[in-house]
């Protein structure tokens, strides 16, 4: 009887997990979304995975064994529960899917300031200052650009850092 049981790929290796998973018959999805990234300057619009190295997969292990699976190119393991890889129960996969096309959430997940916007940040070594949104650093930092001591200094911050002011 087929079930779903979650994966864990290989670092950035989902895709060639897909292809040969694919080719042995076992279905493959990882939920994927829309994010703003900044690609030698221009920022762009790109297809990210939910989870990273991660995937969902659907099979008969009767059928497909679960070593097959495991051994399968781009895969690491199984996430297991004890001994025996866990079943995903279908409803969540189903929510997921139909949830990751949703605009509300390409929206939660894509925000970025606007360059110019003022900020506060809330956490780090700089909490409490506000600072000018520059622009994206890398997928989880952002250049500010701060007052110290009467003279605006640009800094390196965690996105988890910052908030609307």
């Amino acid at each position: 009887m087929k079930d779903w049981y979650l994966l864990y790929c290989k670092r950035s290796e989902q895709e060639r997990a897909v292809i040969n998973l694919d080719r042995q018959g076992v279905e493959c999805y990882y939920p994927q979304v829309t994010v703003q990234k900044v690609v030698r300057g221009k920022r762009v619009e790109a297809f990210e995975p939910l989870f990273p190295s991660y995937m969902f997969v659907y099979f008969d292990p009767e059928v497909v064994t679960y070593t097959t699976v495991r051994s399968t190119r781009g895969v690491a393991n199984f996430i297991r529960q004890g001994a025996v890889p866990q079943v995903v129960q279908p409803d969540l996969i189903y929510g997921l899917m139909v949830n990751e096309d949703s605009e509300e959430q390409r929206k939660k997940l894509s925000h970025l300031p606007q360059p110019g916007e003022t900020l506060k940040l809330s956490k780090g070594q700089f909490k409490g200052i506000e600072a000018i949104y520059q622009e994206p650093d890398g997928e989880k930092r952002s250049f500010m650009l701060i007052n110290l001591l009467g003279k605006p200094v640009k800094v390196s911050v965690k996105n988890e850092d910052i908030r609307n002011k």
